[in-house]
């Protein structure tokens, strides 16, 4: 029995998005076609790949074992391409990249525009979701975290440390009592991450205040930064945002010091694609060069 690699392709972008609708956007193709070719999968296969429900397109046993085979010839796949194009020349096609919105917002779009001007043929995404990815559903080819991954099939790599500190506009701290300690935040107004939304240790920031009590809170950080901004309240803020707007100022840098640290986080399967190997090592070293540069301004 011959199969068709591009039913292959289509296989699993329906089993990544767990969906027709998710799978044909990826594919861009109608959902109806992307229904049409599974059914022909199937049918050359002999095996249902897919409990379909309402709630989307779960993988029976035979589809999970197809998925395993599917990923290895998407591999060698992509390792055939690279050798024939040659590892010298410039890095082209598509890369996604999942983040934080912090770095998202605030360090990979200037880093990424630099590579892309450097490699005309290569297309970068950043999915900007304040959530952790999940890789072996190729929800993006990497993603960049603020925690050591403890568990999976994962190639880590460790980018930069960054620093944080309380931040407030100049707007709002001339209009309220002066804060000459930690103690003095209680009078005022603490803007953080929703605590039962929070998706990483490592973002839970007041607890190094031994306070929950905040007035104005969001799941992204940049809605924080807005805030700050608007002269709304005191916040911990990246020092590499701060430059971006004007009018702010860090406070008690003495008293509250935060260090956290980005990760670059792969699929183990892509150890061997010498094209997303070199866009991991520029990609780390352009972050930590702009984290450097970005700090020394706030």
């Amino acid at each position: 029995m011959a199969v068709n690699w591009d039913d292959m392709r289509v296989f699993l972008a329906v089993a990544r998005r767990e969906g027709l609708t998710g799978a044909a956007k990826q594919l861009k193709m109608d959902p109806a076609t992307v229904g049409r070719r599974i059914n022909r999968l199937e049918e050359e296969m002999g095996a249902r790949l897919f409990a379909k429900s309402p709630q989307g397109y779960a993988m029976t046993d035979q589809g999970q074992r197809l998925l395993a085979h599917a990923v290895q010839a998407e591999q060698a796949f992509g390792q055939a391409i690279e050798q024939v194009r040659g590892q010298a020349g410039k890095l082209t096609g598509t890369i996604r990249i999942g983040a934080p919105d912090g770095s998202a917002n605030y360090l990979l779009p200037q880093i990424c525009a630099d590579i892309c001007d450097e490699n005309p043929g290569l297309e970068v995404q950043i999915v900007a979701l304040p959530r952790i990815f999940n890789l072996s559903r190729r929800e993006a080819d990497m993603a960049v975290t603020v925690s050591r991954p403890a568990a999976g099939r994962l190639l880590v790599q460790k980018m930069s440390d960054y620093r944080l500190h309380l931040a407030a506009s100049e707007s709002y701290l001339k209009s309220h009592p002066e804060i000459r300690t930690l103690a003095d935040l209680k009078d005022h107004r603490l803007i953080g991450y929703i605590p039962d939304m929070i998706f990483d240790k490592e973002l839970d920031y007041l607890k190094e205040l031994g306070t929950e009590n905040l007035t104005l809170s969001s799941n992204s950080f940049s809605v924080q930064f807005n805030f700050v901004r608007q002269g709304a309240g005191v916040a911990i803020v990246h020092d590499f945002a701060i430059p971006s707007a004007t009018g702010l100022r860090r406070i008690l840098t003495d008293q509250l010091s935060l260090t956290r640290s980005f990760y670059l986080v792969r699929h183990a399967d892509d150890a061997r694609l010498e094209r997303l190997n070199r866009f991991s090592e520029l990609l780390g070293r352009r972050l930590r060069r702009e984290v450097a540069r970005l700090e020394a301004l706030s």
